[in-house]
C-alpha cells in the first residue's frame, strides 16, 4: 500500500515536470524562438499557451516593445573643426528573432555593445559633414534621421530596426569651454560698446539740436520782446508828447504832483531843500487855475 502511494506521487511529479517543460505562455509583448539542441526550429509571435517537446526543445523569449540603449560619451569633430562631446541614446525593436539570435545570441546585452560601435561610426560620419550651426538649428531632425538611416544600413542582418537616435547633450570639451566663453564674452562686450557709442552719438545729436532750437527760440523771443518794448516806449513817448503839446503847464503840474507822490510818500524819505527850491513851489502856493493850463479862469 505504501509503495503504491509513493509510485503515484512520483508519477504525479513526473507529469508536472513534463507539463512544465512542455507548455509555456507567450505574452502580447513577447515573441519566442524555439530551438532544438541549439538549432532554431520555429518562431512564435501569437500570444497564448503553446507547447514544445520537453527536455529537447527550448523556448527563448524576446521583447517586442521598443528598447532603449544609452550610448557612452563620444567626441566628434564637426565640419567646421569644432569638437563636441556628444551624449546620445538609441531606440530599437527586435523585428526578426531568428536573425537576432544568430547574430548576437539570446540576450539584449549582445546587441547593445554592437549598437554602441555602429551608432558611434554613423554619428562621426554624418556630423563630420555639418557645421555646429546646423546641429543647433532646425536641421537637427534631418541630421538625426540621417544617423538613424546609416545605423539601420550597417545593422542590416542583426534582426533589429533602429527607430530613433537622439542627442541628449552636446558639450564643448573642457579645454575649449573657457576659450569659447571668453570669446563670447568679448563679442558681447564689443556689441555693448557699439550700442553705447551709438546711443551717446544719438544723445549728442539730440542735445545739440535741442540747444540750437533753444538758442533760436530765445533769440526770436528776445527780438520780439525788444521790438514790442520799443513799440511800447514809442507809444508812451507819443502819448506823453501829445499830452504835453495840448497843455504844457498842466503837464508840468501833473508831473510835479507825481514827484510829490513818489518822493514824499515813503516814511524813510528825507529831502534837504531850500525854501526857494522850485520843487516846493506848489506846496508854498497852489497853481492858479487857468494860467496856461488849458482850463478857463473862474
Amino acid at each position: 500500500m505504501r509503495g503504491s502511494a509513493i509510485a503515484i506521487i512520483m508519477a504525479l511529479i513526473g507529469v508536472v515536470l513534463i507539463a512544465a517543460n512542455t507548455l509555456f505562455a507567450v505574452l502580447p509583448v513577447e515573441q519566442v524562438l524555439i530551438t532544438q539542441f541549439g538549432k532554431p526550429i520555429r518562431i512564435i509571435t501569437a500570444p497564448g499557451l503553446h507547447a514544445k517537446i520537453p527536455f529537447v526543445q527550448t523556448n527563448i523569449t524576446f521583447d517586442r516593445r521598443l528598447l532603449d540603449a544609452g550610448l557612452p560619451d563620444e567626441e566628434v569633430v564637426l565640419n567646421d573643426q569644432r569638437r563636441l562631446i556628444v551624449r546620445s541614446f538609441v531606440r530599437f525593436r527586435i523585428t526578426d528573432p531568428l536573425q537576432y539570435y544568430q547574430a548576437v545570441g539570446g540576450t539584449e546585452e549582445g546587441i547593445r555593445g554592437r549598437l554602441d560601435a555602429v551608432v558611434s561610426s554613423a554619428m562621426r560620419q554624418v556630423l563630420g559633414d555639418i557645421p555646429l550651426s546646423d546641429l543647433l538649428s532646425k536641421q537637427r531632425d534631418p541630421i538625426m534621421a540621417a544617423i538613424r538611416n546609416e545605423t539601420n544600413q550597417q545593422m542590416e542582418g542583426f534582426g533589429i530596426t533602429v527607430v530613433d537616435v537622439r542627442i541628449l547633450s552636446a558639450d564643448l570639451p573642457d579645454q575649449n569651454t573657457a576659450a569659447v566663453l571668453s570669446r563670447m564674452q568679448a563679442d558681447r562686450e564689443q556689441i555693448a560698446a557699439e550700442a553705447r557709442a551709438e546711443g551717446n552719438e544719438a544723445s549728442l545729436k539730440i542735445r545739440a539740436s535741442a540747444d540750437m532750437q533753444q538758442t533760436v527760440l530765445l533769440a526770436d523771443a528776445n527780438a520780439t520782446a525788444a521790438e514790442l518794448q520799443g513799440e511800447g516806449e514809442a507809444a508812451a513817448i507819443k502819448i506823453y508828447a501829445d499830452a504835453y503839446s495840448q497843455d504844457p503847464q498842466f503837464y508840468a503840474i501833473w508831473r510835479t504832483l507825481q514827484a510829490y507822490e513818489a518822493g514824499l510818500a515813503a516814511s524813510s524819505t528825507h529831502l534837504v531843500l531850500t525854501p526857494n527850491d522850485g520843487l516846493l513851489k506848489y506846496l508854498a502856493a497852489p497853481p492858479e487855475i487857468g494860467q496856461g493850463s488849458g482850463a478857463p479862469s473862474p
